[in-house]
């Protein structure tokens, strides 16, 4: 029997710690190939040509060259799947989080503070395979660029629905969800989020969006009540739980098991949301790999929310959309052009 062609991977970071550390973890998995390492962008660029890698790990913060702008180089000359490994430094984030809407497909943190080589392992490998399944398409121009200045005014704060958003998404999540925001007005209802990211990233993710977005973008801290106009998004390494609070809902962070191999889940929250409001609810699921947010999906639809899943051309991976039509958990298949119109016709009383 033929054996299937492994994944060739190229890592690429100053140190040569951190070079041996993710090329040991890779190349423990029989699907997984480091067929070389770069100390910096100018070894690399050289190493892509050669070795013609299908995905690229990527430092930020190299000599003579900088990571991200490594990446715009790669993305408009040579584009293919980039993995940031990146670290915790406030400055590393934000250029991290950028490097996603350069093009970059995932993020990950390099081992050390709350994340250790263990979790490295874990998530390390099937990120990399999530990266040599997506679908790397040209950036497309930030739907936020004509809103200057953002105004946070409700347009029409009367008009709103009493309901829930909830969107999920992984590997190419960022750029999907910050499509999806920076297109909806400051009037909307509350929005609950769930992208799965590391600890810290969150946090730099929300900022981000805060600064794009109509919308109020905060991270979830545990114990807010649910406004109208603002979105939260859950923490890395915390699940996003809604509960009823009086005549609202308040957010619960929880640390227990990971599901489908994801802390944050997108299952967990919209369980939650499915148990706290039925059918008083939109549940969206987009772009990533794996099936996490598919089951959630399904009871969101069975209590009577409106569901949605993103379809496969305007996906940067298709796994978790695919599964969730398999179980017949949405009601729509949307491209992601079509998700905030159709979020924003939802949540009005008058359509």
């Amino acid at each position: 029997m033929k054996q299937e062609r492994r994944t060739r991977v190229l890592v690429v970071d100053d140190s040569a710690i951190v070079r041996k550390v993710l090329s040991d973890i890779l190349s423990a998995q029989p699907d997984l190939e480091v067929v070389g390492t770069a100390p910096d962008p100018y070894v690399a660029r050289d190493k892509i040509l050669a070795l013609a890698p299908d995905v690229l790990t990527l430092d930020i913060e190299m000599p003579r060259m900088d990571g991200l702008t490594f990446l715009r180089r790669i993305m408009r000359f040579h584009p293919l799947p980039v993995i940031v490994i990146s670290s915790l430094a406030q400055n590393s984030t934000k250029s991290a989080l950028e490097a996603l809407t350069e093009g970059a497909v995932d993020v990950l943190a390099k081992p050390g503070g709350p994340y250790s080589v263990g979790d490295l392992k874990e998530d390390l490998p099937r990120r990399v395979r999530a990266a040599a399944r997506s679908r790397i398409a040209a950036k497309p121009a930030p739907a936020a660029a004509a809103r200057s200045p953002i105004s946070r005014s409700f347009d029409s704060p009367g008009g709103l629905r009493r309901m829930v958003i909830a969107l999920g998404a992984s590997t190419g999540g960022t750029q999907a969800i910050e499509r999806v925001l920076t297109a909806l007005p400051a009037a909307m209802p509350p929005i609950v989020i769930t992208q799965h990211i590391p600890p810290v990233f969150s946090a730099a993710f929300a900022e981000r969006l805060n600064k794009v977005c109509a919308l109020d973008v905060r991270e979830a801290k545990g114990g807010e009540t649910l406004n109208p106009g603002v979105a939260w998004i859950a923490p890395g390494d915390r699940h996003l739980l809604l509960e009823e609070a009086g005549t609202g809902w308040r957010i619960r962070l929880d640390g227990s098991a990971k599901v489908c191999y994801q802390r944050p889940s997108v299952d967990v929250m919209f369980k939650s949301v499915s148990a706290a409001l039925g059918s008083a609810a939109l549940g969206v699921l987009m772009t990533g790999m794996g099936s996490d947010g598919a089951e959630g999906l399904l009871t969101m639809r069975r209590a009577g929310a409106e569901t949605v899943a993103q379809d496969e051309e305007s996906c940067v991976v298709f796994g978790m959309p695919r599964e969730a039509i398999r179980l017949g958990a949405a009601a729509q298949v949307l491209s992601l052009e079509a998700i905030a119109p159709m979020v924003l016709k939802k949540s009005r009383l008058t359509q």
